[in-house]
Formats: C-alpha cells, sequence, structure tokens
C-alpha cells in the first residue's frame, strides 16, 4: 500500500513505515535512546531526501520518547530534577543546532555533515560502550565461576569535574554534584538533535553513566525524560524556520513508535545492565559501517540535479 509523502515528494509503502517506527519505538523502550540514530540513515536509505529525514525524525522521536518515559515512570526510574537541568542546556542546544543546520543547507553541505556526523559519533560511542560491557560481562563472570561476588561499579571516580561550581543533590540518582555538568551535556546533545535528527540517547546514555555516575536503570528513564523536550523544540523549530517536517510520514513513525516503545520497556525490565550496552553498542557500530560503505562507495548516479540547495 503506497502512500504520497508531500514533504519528501515520494511515495513510500505504509507498512515498511510502520515496521520502522515501531522498531525504533522498541529500541527507545528498551535502551533509553531516541532510536533516531538509527531510523534516519533507514530514511535515507528509503530514498528520503537528508534534510526532511532530520527534521521528521524529531518528531516521532517525540512521541516515542513519551510512550517510553510513561513506562518507565512507573517504575520509579526518572529523576525529575536531573531530566529539568539536561532539558535546559538541550533547549539552548537544539535552538543553536538548527540555525547552524540552515546556514549548512544554504552552503549546500548538510547531506556530507549530517553522514560525517554519524560516522564520527557512531564509531566513537559505539566502540567505547562495547568495549567497557564486555569487560564488565567478562569480570561478572570470573567472579560467578570463582563463586564470588563481583565488587560494585562505583557510582562516579572523582575528577575535575566534581570540583565545578553550583553543586546540587540529586536523590534519585544518588548524587551530589555540580548542575554545570549536565547542563554542559544536554547543550552537546542539543545540538546533535537538531544536526542529525536524533534524541541524542546514544550521547546522553554512556554520558550520563560514566560522566556523571548515574545508575543504569536510572539513566534509561531520565534519557528519554529530556529528549521529549528538546526533540520537540527541535521539531518545532526545523518546521517554522526550515520547513523540513513531513507531517505525513512523521504520523506513520509516531504510529509504530508508540507501541513499539511500550514493548521494548517491558523487555528491558529483564535484562541487566551491561547485557543492555553490549546491544546497543553493537546496534550503534552495525549503522556506523552501513553509513562509512555508503559514504566511500561509488555512488550509482554521479550527478543528480538539484540535490543539497534549498527549497
Amino acid at each position: 500500500m503506497q502512500i504520497y509523502l508531500p514533504i519528501a515528494e515520494m511515495s513510500v509503502n505504509v507498512f515498511v513505515i510502520l515496521g520502522l517506527g515501531g522498531g525504533v519505538g522498541f529500541m527507545s523502550g528498551l535502551f533509553g535512546v531516541g532510536g533516531g540514530f538509527l531510523m534516519t540513515p533507514l530514511l535515507i536509505f528509503l530514498g528520503v531526501p537528508p534534510a526532511v529525514a532530520v527534521g521528521t525524525e524529531a518528531n516521532q522521536i517525540v512521541a516515542s520518547s513519551v510512550s517510553g518515559v510513561l513506562a518507565h515512570w512507573r517504575r520509579g526510574n526518572v529523576d525529575i530534577k536531573m531530566g529539568l537541568i539536561l532539558t535546559a542546556g538541550g533547549f539552548v542546544g537544539s535552538t543553536l543546532g538548527v540555525y547552524l543546520f540552515r546556514w549548512l543547507r544554504g552552503l549546500g553541505q548538510i547531506d556530507l555533515v549530517i553522514s560525517l556526523c554519524y560516522v564520527v559519533f557512531l564509531g566513537i560511542v559505539g566502540g567505547l560502550m562495547l568495549v567497557e560491557s564486555l569487560q564488565s560481562l567478562r569480570a561478572t563472570r570470573k567472579h560467578a565461576n570463582a563463586g564470588t561476588t563481583a565488587p560494585r561499579r562505583k557510582l562516579h571516580q572523582h575528577s575535575w569535574l566534581h570540583r565545578l561550581p553550583f553543586k546540587m543533590r540529586f536523590r534519585r540518582s544518588k548524587l551530589y554534584i555540580s548542575a554545570v555538568t549536565p547542563a554542559l551535556i544536554g547543550l552537546f546533545v542539543g545540538i546533535l538533535a537538531a544536526i542529525m535528527g536524533v534524541g541524542g540517547g546514544f550521547i546522553m546514555v554512556p554520558a550520563m553513566i560514566y560522566l556523571l555516575g548515574m545508575p543504569t536503570a536510572v539513566v534509561v528513564g531520565t534519557s528519554l525524560f529530556q529528549i521529549i523536550f528538546v526533540t520537540a523544540n527541535a521539531t518545532f523549530l526545523q518546521s517554522t524556520m526550515n520547513h523540513t517536517v513531513d507531517v505525513v510520514l512523521a504520523l506513520l513513525l509516531l504510529l509504530g513508535g508508540v507501541i513499539g516503545a511500550q514493548i521494548g520497556a517491558r523487555f528491558g525490565a529483564k535484562l541487566k545492565g551491561e547485557q543492555l550496552r553490549s546491544l546497543l553498542a553493537l546496534i550503534v557500530l552495525g549503522v556506523c559501517l552501513k553509513l562509512l560503505v555508503d559514504m566511500v562507495s561509488t555512488p550509482g548516479e554521479l550527478f543528480v540535479m538539484g540535490a543539497g540547495g534549498k527549497h
């Protein structure tokens, strides 16, 4: 069953888009990520213009994140105080990112920048997460075979980050750290949300675990809470300033995403933190490899009319 996308100016199969939305929603509830790091490349692979894929995907992330947050909220896995500070930084970052997106699009370089950002960030984050999670799993298995208990991972290591001013107590996360650190993380992730069409969870989740020292169970729900507001801001600005949000495509992705997020949250509750990080790392690296291959391979058509310009 085909349907026409007015902004993307192409026809797509309804069931394929619904399936993609459901799969990404499942990942949202399972890992605490918006799933845009996977959906945006998949939409581009289907032929959706990169600028439209970025703008529209941010809209779908809002819906799947809301659904995922509700599931984690019922389990008490959302640190509201931490989420609000991350959101404040994210609002500033996403606004700056949309203006940067508009400037790069005017130069005709936005497609290249989107692909490069995905390859660099997905490769670094996926590699680091995979190494750390495999080490944790190996240590746990070693202690299990020896009949001993694995030492508890420290919530955080003291560094220069903990000497920053404006310290606050986050009781749900059992932390007493500077509010500057999560605000800066939110700022950076907000810029990525606008440029890459992602919720930023693939950056946010490891940053909250390794930089802030938050427990993995709380990280997932809090990450989704922050993603809701930052991507909503990015969607509004992309729609009003760059006109790159395809409502028809967004609604189809939204429908599948809401259902998938609820299912993912239930599965996530049955897996350990190390297992979740390992799975997420493998998926991130897989997407990175696919994008890298597409960038270095010879395109089927060497010349494309009207690519990269303003509409």
